[in-house]
């Protein structure tokens, strides 16, 4: 009986008689049972927050007022680069549940729904099974759909005081008062001065821009107490000698470049882990209390981690490395982050980061980094910086996130932690470029990144199978010949296959990604490929037209530009092409100046409701028609 087979076996029943072997490959002495075990296992405690980095004093962060963190932190270990993966929360959520990257389960696009396949469980219910009483209180937010019971409960009532006696625990709580719609919100009584609050670079130093960062220390401080709330009621309990605490934000701050964008700024997190003195056999080997700890660790480790704290051995298919516990994997040497799109706005680009560097790479260079996002806009720093950009008033590095994007990025994160100096044409750096290029280039591969899809293929070529078990099919996705596709695109360096050549592939995201590439040279480019253009305005896939017909609106003759309004506005209609084509055309005619009247109005009648479209989604429709109402008002 392998391993595997024996757990398997085990946890159908914690009232099964299983041998010896099997018990000492779960983890525990020969001839117990969990029940009788539950008193050598540890409670685990996550309390989370929302929409913040490490600006924490144990960070080093002398404006932040954090005592309580600060001083579990001073008992417990800090995690100096610890990754969130992606920068904003439902994707950043999904990894954790599932302990896997979600660009290789299709689930990488903000508020999106896929499944995992039915060999894949989320890692509560490997707890639940082992005898764990799990609660979330209370956000999910998965990009997944649940499989089976998760949590014992998930709700605003969700606590370890329900559980069965000497049951033990695996608890969340999370914190929503630091979260984007909070630093924004007004009146606000205020308690750090803007006046001294830390700018970063690349915003500009503005009232509107001081009182939002000071607002977002304001609420740390209010996350502070709610973390210190939580930590008392443990000691008040009786549990904190049998609880392993961690403490975790769930992506970068919620203010523009920070939140939604894979840079360090946007993906670094405050980690903080304590093991109280009857478990530190279960810590890090380099733990020591009071301890700062660089090894690189990631939102996909945490699942790995905690089950491996609880003795359970990480399934073979989680992609994280567990981090503490039994089952501590070594060290990896890099950290990887992503970007899909971003509610109704779509863009791709994929992050990588050693110990000392980060490397960003835009698949979508033509896209400008501040993109309009009605939700992002809500924020003061966004207006009054968007203002000021197009009055002419800001300079490099301040006009950066109004621009298009190079299609690679280089940032020493030791000498320019603010990530504004672009050192990937440097000579003196292409050994580094090169070096991070292919270890970003390997990780895709690794884990079959399906994110080199257009969304709605993701979803046809899954049919009835999970995007996951799709992309581990070559016939169903030839990722290296579409992989090399977005690299001639993009970075037209990268290949030697003309884009004429890849418009004929019989791979649909082949020819997606070869008029990708013409929208993206521009002018130029669409003069030598009108023809071209023109017959994908009639491709069988709706993914192809729309960046064929984005191109030809806005680089072609008067004639052309009709042609491709017309085809972008019935692509625009979901009840037809479902919302993610939707989405994507509705942003290419965004991106065409000067609508005729008549396009405005066909836009202004477009189906916004469906309730056979998943609600996660269909909404993002009817944001872009409000948005073209505001534009051409």
């Amino acid at each position: 009986m392998n391993k595997r087979q024996s757990r398997r076996n085990f946890l159908k029943s914690t009232a099964s008689i299983v041998s010896a072997n099997a018990l000492l490959q779960a983890g525990l002495p020969a001839g117990r049972s969990w029940a009788a075990d539950n008193e050598n296992r540890p409670n685990i405690l996550w309390i989370t927050s929302e929409d913040n980095g490490p600006h924490l004093g144990a960070y080093g962060d002398t404006f932040a007022t954090t005592p309580n963190l600060d001083a579990l932190a001073a008992k417990g270990s800090i995690y100096l680069n610890a990754w969130s993966n992606a920068p904003v929360c439902a994707p950043a959520r999904t990894t954790i549940i599932s302990g896997v990257y979600p660009p290789c389960t299709g689930s990488e696009h903000m508020r999106s729904t896929t499944c995992l396949p039915a060999s894949m469980k989320m890692f509560p219910v490997y707890l639940r099974e082992a005898g764990y009483y799990c609660t979330n209180n209370s956000k999910e937010d998965y990009n997944l759909e649940e499989t089976g019971k998760v949590w014992d409960d998930s709700s605003k009532t969700a606590h370890w005081k329900n559980r069965k006696p000497g049951q033990p625990f695996f608890a969340v709580f999370n914190c929503t008062v630091t979260h984007e719609s909070q630093i924004r919100k007004r009146p606000h009584k205020q308690v750090h001065d803007p006046a001294k609050v830390p700018i970063p670079a690349y915003h500009p130093d503005t009232p509107e821009v001081r009182q939002d960062w000071a607002q977002y220390y304001d609420k740390l401080s209010e996350l502070d107490d709610f973390a210190g709330s939580l930590l008392q009621e443990l000691e008040k309990d009786g549990l904190a000698d049998n609880t392993i605490v961690f403490y975790y934000g769930d992506h970068g701050p919620g203010m523009p470049r920070n939140k939604r964008w894979p840079y360090n700024s946007g993906l670094r997190v405050p980690l903080i882990v304590h093991f109280p003195e009857k478990y530190k056999r279960l810590a890090p080997q380099d733990y020591t209390p009071g301890c700062q700890l660089d090894r690189l660790v990631s939102f996909v480790d945490l699942a790995p981690s905690v089950l491996s704290l609880a003795g359970i051995q990480p399934p073979e298919y989680m992609q994280g490395k567990a981090f503490a516990g039994k089952y501590e994997a070594p060290a990896k040497e890099y950290e990887f982050g992503f970007r899909g799109r971003m509610d109704e706005r779509y863009d791709m680009v994929r992050s990588i980061r050693d110990q000392r560097y980060i490397y960003i790479r835009n698949y979508m260079p033509h896209r400008i980094y501040g993109q309009y996002l009605a939700y992002m806009f809500q924020t003061p720093t966004t207006q009054v910086w968007k203002e000021m950009y197009d009055q002419g008033l800001l300079k490099p590095p301040q006009t950066y996130f109004w621009e298009p994007k190079p299609p690679e990025e280089l940032y020493d994160l030791n000498t320019d932690p603010d990530e504004v100096n672009n050192l990937a044409a440097s000579p003196e750096h292409r050994e580094t470029l090169d070096r991070l290029r292919n270890a970003l280039r390997n990780q895709c591969f690794s884990i079959r990144d399906v994110g080199f899809l257009p969304e709605d293929e993701i979803h046809r070529r899954a049919g009835d199978r999970s995007p996951y078990e799709m992309g581990h099919d070559p016939s169903s996705y030839p990722m290296e010949k579409i992989f090399a596709a977005a690299e001639q695109a993009s970075l037209p360096s990268s290949g030697s296959r003309k884009l004429s050549d890849l418009l004929k592939d019989d791979d649909s995201a082949v020819r997606y990604w070869a008029a990708m590439g013409i929208l993206i040279g521009g002018a130029d480019e669409v003069a030598g490929h009108g023809k071209d253009l023109d017959s994908l305005l009639n491709d069988p896939a709706p993914s192809v037209r729309v960046p064929a017909a984005e191109a030809l609106g806005r680089y072609g003759s008067s004639d052309d530009k009709k042609k491709a309004i017309d085809s972008l506005l019935a692509l625009s209609n979901q009840d037809n092409y479902g919302p993610y084509v939707a989405v994507a055309a509705l942003n290419a005619l965004d991106m065409i100046e000067k609508l005729p009247p008549q396009a405005l109005e066909a836009i202004r009648q477009l189906p916004q409701e469906n309730p056979k479209i998943k609600p996660r989604v269909v909404g993002y429709v009817s944001r872009l028609v409000k948005w073209f109402g505001e534009k051409y008002q």
